[in-house]
């Protein structure tokens, strides 16, 4: 295996499990090495964990760090349960591998998906110490207690490390879950606390290890010349010039994708050279002549409009309740809106790379990515090999928003390794990363409603379309599957008569998944739309919000997609939320006036509760100003309270430039923009200035916490700009 200049470990066990279960009961000899080389640790009591003689705990990250703290926020989670000191604790981060369970760092399910196991795996280790320690001294184990690395008799007044129980804990047998005990919360030393992030010394000194870091000996560079539209192929090429360039070492062609496109790359023209300068350099000199394909229609101007004439007409139902088309028929105060949210880039600052070698039939790779698992898979199939022939190490993040969760840059970089017979990186350019992105869909929505005396509706209908993701996947797929669970088929206002439908569209780019998803779009057109209501019925925002949520229920979530098991939908939690943010943001005492505007909204995605209150100001040029946004947010247990507030500070921002600036657009089925200075995303004069977090504090699941902060701030923004404008 090649050498590589940072250290990224192989996990400890072969056992295979689902995403979120834990695997207990492996056990690996201390002499036994990993894949990588490293040696494995003395004692492996649970696939995350590992213990050395000298009282070592070394914990195994099994997601990927972006920014979040989750490299931090679960290996504290078992520390904390098997009672540690965290300066003791060394984090290894996991390559690929399925006996993980579900590696994709995705849908801010790694703390939901992953607490119980953290626990459990710490509780595990404890109680096996605790009875290591009485077959020691022969007394029962209930009366040996495990604390801060020792097991201490009371009786006899004995203790030993937990280093010195390592060799008997080996030989123990594994508890079943039902005999773990597990700390209460008044003994949680970490968890809803916190610490200062593992990675942020490196972070903070330049020291750490992104994929743009990432160099192997023998390795060469690659830069990639992709079909300027979606579908497109090379017809010919001619690479005379790109080939003087010094540097440059030769050119090879990438075979275009076959539907469906997956996490295939999209094919194209590689230049390899001996750094990435002289690729990017050579890749301009060459002269393709490309076949473009169908997609060359595609016009986001008239696609829009397209759109449009689909959500006036009726469509497939999604979700029924009542009737509204009697009601609506009754004749009386008729509401309606259409809503248009455009494509949107991921547009991290680290644009996607990856090193891959191809060696004896396997690939060893090294990338900033937020799924391993999925660039095992995708590069076996690439290449024709088996997916455990793929290593993928992971490094650090440069952000990622989801685009990294696809790895079509991965599989690039391993056909050019087999092809060329050295390790390759491959290297994206900013304007790559924006115009070859798996971009979120854009959408359009129409709302109905009639209303009673007091404006509150008696029924309410709901349109939308868009691109749906599952073209990812069937070349025929037109309409949304598991994003109508995200904000369109669970509203959750108390309205007698209710349909939503969701209406065809086609994709003509690739479709992704988006921070927060199909929760931006479908947000933003119900909380316009309940403010438009308010606003022509002359009630207070807050007020008429209180009201459409209606007192407090538990609804009926089974059939909503992507729904986790155990978490309800409480519409008592969502009227909290609703009346914590007004209460912080000072709502009831601060009143929109000309040029100064306040906005709300409120959304539950990925089983957190959002609302969020957005103060804007708007000079006579009509520039708008952020002072201040306030959340409220209950997201049940709050494991890491730093983390969570930072992400939900960023998603404010990540919110705004959304709003304000994003917006992709094709002509000729071409992206237009290229770069932050046609797809900006805020600065610091454009972002919020304050933002106030409120986490309300419970005993209800962990929920997610990287996501949900996104949603409720567009609707909320183009509020306060109403309120402040007209």
């Amino acid at each position: 295996m090649t050498r590589i200049d940072f250290v990224s470990r192989r996990g400890f066990l072969e056992t295979v499990f689902s995403a979120g279960a834990l695997v207990i009961g492996a056990q690996i000899l201390p002499d036994e090495a990993r894949a990588d080389g490293t040696a494995a640790p003395a004692w492996q009591p649970t696939v995350y964990l590992g213990l050395e003689p000298d009282g070592r705990v070394i914990v195994t990250a099994h997601r990927s760090e972006m920014g979040t703290g989750i490299r931090t926020a679960l290996p504290m989670v078992l520390a904390d349960e098997l009672d540690v000191d965290w300066n003791r604790v060394r984090i290894e981060q996991a390559i690929g591998d399925r006996k993980y369970g579900d590696q994709n760092t995705d849908g801010s399910t790694s703390i939901r998906s992953f607490y119980e196991a953290m626990r459990q795996s710490g509780a595990t280790a404890r109680l096996m110490l605790e009875r290591a320690a009485a077959a020691k001294w022969r007394v029962p184990a209930s009366e040996c207690v495990a604390r801060n690395e020792q097991v201490a008799h009371a009786a006899s007044g004995r203790k030993a490390s937990y280093g010195e129980l390592v060799s008997l804990a080996t030989k123990l047998p594994i508890p079943k879950k039902e005999e773990l005990k597990y700390k209460s919360p008044s003994e949680f030393k970490y968890i809803g606390k916190g610490l200062p992030i593992t990675d942020q010394p490196g972070i903070v000194s330049g020291t750490a290890v992104f994929g743009l870091d990432a160099r192997v000996p023998n390795m060469v560079y690659a830069s990639i010349e992709h079909p300027p539209v979606f579908g497109g192929k090379v017809k010919s090429v001619d690479d005379t010039e790109a080939r003087q360039v010094r540097g440059v070492q030769q050119t090879l062609q990438i075979p275009p994708f076959k539907p469906p496109y997956a996490f295939q790359p999209l094919g194209g023209v590689a230049v390899v050279a001996d750094n990435t300068w002289a690729a990017m350099q050579g890749r301009k000199r060459l002269k393709v002549n490309w076949e473009l394909g169908p997609n060359t229609a595609y016009d986001s101007a008239s696609y829009k409009q397209v759109l449009f004439e689909t959500v006036r007409k009726p469509q497939k139902v999604a979700r029924n309740v009542g009737d509204v088309d009697a009601e609506f028929a009754k004749g009386g105060r008729i509401h309606e809106a259409e809503y248009y949210a455009p494509m949107l880039a991921h547009a991290p600052m680290e644009p996607v790379n990856a090193v891959a070698e191809f060696k004896n039939g396997k690939v060893t790779a090294w990338a900033p990515t937020q799924n391993p698992q999925a660039v095992q898979d995708t590069v076996a199939k690439a290449l024709g090999i088996k997916n455990e022939d793929v290593t993928c190490h992971v490094t650090l993040l440069g952000g990622a928003f989801g685009r990294k969760s696809k790895p079509d840059y991965v599989a690039e970089a391993a056909l050019l390794s087999r092809q060329i017979g050295k390790p390759v990186k491959v290297v994206w350019s900013r304007e790559d990363d924006m115009q070859f992105d798996f971009y979120h869909a854009v959408a359009a929505m129409y709302m109905k409603a009639a209303v009673d005396a007091k404006g509150r509706p008696t029924a309410w209908l709901q349109r939308c379309a868009f691109p749906p993701i599952e073209s990812q996947n069937d070349v025929a797929a037109r309409f949304g599957g598991f994003e109508q669970g995200m904000g369109w088929s669970d509203v959750p206002f108390d309205i007698p008569n209710h349909r939503a439908e969701n209406g065809p569209a086609e994709a003509h780019v690739r479709i992704g998944w988006l921070r927060s998803v199909a929760n931006i779009y479908h947000a933003f057109a119900v909380q316009s739309f309940a403010d438009e209501l308010a606003t022509a019925a002359n009630r207070d925002r807050v007020e008429y919000l209180l009201d459409l949520v209606g007192k407090p229920r538990k609804l009926d979530v089974q059939s909503i997609p992507l729904n986790t098991p155990g978490y309800g939908f409480d519409t008592g939690r969502l009227r909290n939320v609703i009346e914590k943010v007004a209460e912080q943001s000072g709502w009831a005492k601060k009143k929109s006036r000309p040029g100064h505007g306040y906005g709300i909204a409120v959304h539950r995605s990925f089983q957190t509760y959002v609302a969020a209150v957005v103060e804007v100001e708007i000079d006579p040029k009509g520039t708008v100003r952020i002072p201040r946004v306030d959340y409220a947010v209950d997201t049940g247990l709050v494991v890491h309270p730093d983390r969570v507030r930072s992400q939900f500070e960023g998603a404010a921002v990540f919110g705004t430039s959304l709003a304000v600036m994003g917006e992709i657009t094709a002509q000729a089925g071409r992206i237009q923009q290229t770069n932050y200075h046609n797809y900006p995303v805020a600065r610091i004069s454009e972002a919020p200035r304050e933002v106030h977090v409120q986490l309300i504090q419970n005993d209800a699941p962990p929920a997610g916490v990287g996501e949900p902060g996104v949603p409720p701030i567009a609707p909320a923004l183009c509020n306060a700009i109403f309120a402040a404008t007209g």
